[in-house]
């Protein structure tokens, strides 16, 4: 039986089946891509924190844009190709259209990379810094320009990054049903690297069967191993539901006798008189191992990173609820490369309590404890001033003879970025670059690797003044949440549409020579899918990258 509509459009609608499907599809995707691009508008606008405005490298999202739109003609001159039966240059225009989709995503990919690497902490007063974590060095080491032989080493022969959580452990209580398997493996490592011993702190006996003695599971001072926590835990998942059958029999007898003696009454009636008798069944239970302690002797330093712990200056808690009890280590975070300063969001909170942005920026942490940050930020307000009188100078004055016509925007008063610091660093002599007094923008940023002493600076971040820090990730903030939401499921959608057309480029052959107005039809309404990716991301490009 053959299926109608393939090749030949219908009278009704002068559509083939395939093309129907792929508008329907469209009709879709419109409605999930406009709601994410609503959601973005109007969570923008209702932001209640400085909303990150042209963070984003220009360059890279340009070509990419310019890549996709080049790929759309292409696609089209591939299917005028098959319409004009000519296979080689079908061969040469999809090529291009898919290696187009490559490069998209190679440029997306570093892209993201650099993200990831790119390291922002708010601080408690909500200041927000910016920049590269470096990687803890040696005593006497240069920290500006450190080589290979100057970083502290792990027992893996990994440099360790200068953001951890070092904690002296003491003592460890895991939480039996929880534990995280890899964990407990790096603090055998570490304990062993360190030549310390974890063991039992005291004997686990538990009633492993009703009406029977105790029996001992585990001797104080057994080492630790995953052996024996999984047998604990066997042991607390047995008797967790051995118990809850218990209780649940138990509370069907309850109900069953106050049913029975309140005959005529409803179930939500009876409710308050329905209780177990727990004295009467905990002879039978058996017993419930929930944590299990370790000591560590002598106590061990054991390095976490910042999302896999809750620290406190005497006892953290990993996210598998296991209990570290020990001394917090200083854990700052060092920037070897900080490359931006923010005071957008401490401004706003300032005004909020009716405190004058000058005072709240003066008792800020970095200005009070970092000599650069003051020598920044007075070198801003000096420029400041400077571009204010370019300002008044284009734009003059309102009719009162005082009020500017055109004003610095809050980023530009509030926020020092890499640019900024390289200009700085420029003025104070600090940094010149193949003989040219500038900073050049590099395609994935500045270039550290020119860096003055006035470019950018190291700093050190205490631990206890970090309120929240992440990569630009979705962790961050709203806006990278959605960043990577959008562009990571446009960019399925390059690879998606990319790997069918590819499919066409490698397998179209045989369908080419059989019925080369079939496979037209197949490329036409691929192209149409391509047409509306090319358009997703002119929509995503502007709000994105330039505004």
């Amino acid at each position: 039986m053959e299926i109608p509509y393939i090749v030949n459009p219908r009278k009704d609608t002068g559509l083939i089946n395939s093309k129907i499907a792929i508008w329907l599809f469209l009709a879709s995707e419109v409605m999930l891509f406009g709601g994410f691009f609503s959601a973005y508008v109007y969570l923008r606008l209702g932001a209640d924190y400085p909303w990150p405005e042209r963070t984003l490298p220009v360059l890279p999202g340009l070509i990419n844009t310019f890549i996709l739109i080049g790929s759309s003609v292409t696609v089209v001159f591939a299917w005028v190709a098959l319409k004009l039966g000519n296979w080689r240059q079908f061969q040469v225009y999809m090529g291009i259209t898919v290696a187009c989709a490559a490069i998209f995503m190679v440029l997306k990919g570093i892209e993201y990379n650099v993200k990831f690497h790119h390291q922002a902490a708010r601080l408690h007063d909500y200041t927000v810094v910016e920049g590269h974590l470096g990687y803890e060095l040696k005593d006497g080491a240069d920290t500006h320009h450190p080589k290979g032989g100057d970083y502290v080493l792990d027992r893996n022969g990994k440099k360790i990054e200068e953001n951890m959580i070092r904690v002296v452990a003491e003592k460890v209580t895991f939480a039996v049903k929880r534990f995280h398997a890899p964990w407990v493996n790096e603090m055998l490592a570490e304990a062993e690297h360190a030549k310390s011993e974890i063991k039992l702190a005291a004997d686990i006996k538990a009633v492993t069967e009703e009406g029977k003695e105790p029996v001992t599971l585990a001797k104080a001072g057994e080492p630790l191993s995953l052996e024996l926590l999984e047998k604990i835990k066997k042991q607390q998942l047995d008797a967790l539901e051995y118990n809850a059958a218990l209780r649940t029999d138990a509370l069907r007898m309850e109900w069953k006798e106050t049913k029975d003696a309140n005959p005529g009454k409803r179930g939500w009636q009876l409710a308050s008189d329905v209780n177990i008798d727990m004295d009467a069944l905990a002879p039978r239970l058996l017993t419930e191992i929930s944590t299990v302690e370790f000591t560590v002797n002598p106590p061990t330093r054991l390095l976490f990173k910042p999302r896999d712990i809750k620290e406190s200056p005497t006892s953290s808690r990993l996210r598998d609820d296991t209990v570290i009890a020990g001394a917090m280590e200083a854990s700052p975070m060092v920037f070897h490369n900080l490359d931006a300063i923010d005071f957008q969001w401490l401004v706003m909170k300032a005004k909020e309590k009716g405190i004058s942005p000058e005072t709240a920026i003066a008792n800020s942490w970095l200005m009070k404890n970092s000599e650069f940050v003051r020598e920044a930020w007075a070198w801003h307000l000096a420029r400041n001033v400077k571009k204010q009188e370019v300002l008044n100078q284009r734009f003059g004055f309102s009719q009162d003879g005082k009020t500017p016509q055109q004003t610095l925007t809050h980023k530009e008063l509030y926020r020092l970025g890499w640019k900024d610091l390289g200009e700085m660093g420029v003025e104070t002599k600090g940094v010149k670059i193949g003989g040219v007094a500038k900073i050049k923008e590099e395609f994935m940023g500045p270039n550290y690797n020119a860096r003055g002493e006035k470019t950018f600076p190291h700093l050190s971040v205490p631990r206890e003044e970090i309120r929240h820090a992440a990569k630009f990730s979705p962790a961050w903030n709203t806006y990278y949440a959605i960043y990577f939401t959008i562009t990571g499921l446009h960019g399925l959608h390059v690879i998606g549409g990319a790997l069918v057309l590819l499919y066409y480029l490698v397998f179209g052959r045989k369908m080419f020579l059989s019925d080369p107005e079939w496979l037209a039809n197949r490329v036409e309404v691929g192209g149409l899918f391509w047409h509306f990716v090319d358009l997703v991301w002119i929509f995503a490009f502007p709000i994105f990258y330039l505004m």
